[in-house]
């Protein structure tokens, strides 16, 4: 009980933009008209699925296995995606966006990350091979970031985004969203795929290994937004309830 009354202070106490776990992050990130949020040159391609399908992708499978016996549902909601797509999910854990990758199997995904991944040494190249997308700290450089992501909807990419914004370890209910996602969806008409990550109580002998629960990820149906006579600040709103509710009715 006193454990519960504490988790409920936190929240309360908590800005929820801001990430419980912090990191070092000592280098700088030039980012201008000139940065590549996404790179698809041929050499950086070659090596990026490389790392990804050849290395990123078994190690994961194995380790999200053993430490969280994961398990993905819904990857029948996907099987026929043609189009570009905006995925979006809740954001409870250091490595969420590995299982997000899994579920998506041989689909290729780009993961928007806070700018603040980019300034922690090697990693910052570990995550730009494996498609991460940094989200500009600076309002003046979003025009960029705003201008890559339109384009790379366009041409039929997936993109992904926490519209939580922050991230709380295993929090068990689904926060408040930013619009920035769904800004994305309507602007290019492309369908919104909600996933959700919950929490199971471990069974037989895990329940004897580990304190920490297991992990289900669930792939929900895509949501294509039709709106009539609205303007565009309705259709974003309305399109970000949607989502949250059937982000919320799934757990």
């Amino acid at each position: 009980m006193e454990n519960l009354v504490e988790k409920e202070n936190m929240e309360l106490l908590q800005d929820e933009n801001e990430d419980i776990i912090h990191m070092y992050e000592p280098l700088e990130l030039n980012i201008d008209e000139n940065y590549k949020f996404i790179n698809e040159g041929k050499i950086f391609s070659f090596f990026s699925n490389l790392l990804y399908y050849g290395v990123a992708f078994p190690v994961l499978t194995i380790l999200n296995k053993i430490i969280y016996d994961l398990k993905i549902e819904g990857k029948e909601n996907i099987k026929n995606l043609k189009t570009g797509a905006v995925s979006v999910s809740n954001h409870v854990l250091f490595l969420d966006c590995s299982m997000v990758g899994l579920s998506f199997g041989l689909k290729k995904i780009y993961f928007t990350t806070r700018e603040g991944s980019f300034k922690i040494p090697f990693v910052r190249k570990l995550i730009k091979l494996l498609r991460a997308v940094p989200i500009p700290n600076k309002i003046n450089n979003e025009v960029y970031f705003v201008k890559k992501i339109n384009e790379a909807l366009k041409s039929g990419k997936i993109i992904h985004f926490y519209p939580e914004k922050a991230l709380w370890p295993y929090h068990e209910k689904i926060r408040n969203f930013k619009n920035g996602a769904f800004n994305f969806a309507i602007n290019n008409n492309v369908p919104v795929i909600p996933i959700v990550i919950t929490f199971r109580n471990p069974k037989g002998i895990r329940k004897l290994l580990k304190k920490k629960k297991d992990v289900t990820i669930k792939i929900l149906s895509p949501i294509i937004y039709t709106s009539e006579n609205e303007n565009k600040k309705d259709s974003i709103e309305n399109l970000k309830q949607q989502v949250h509710e059937v982000m919320e009715n799934s757990i």
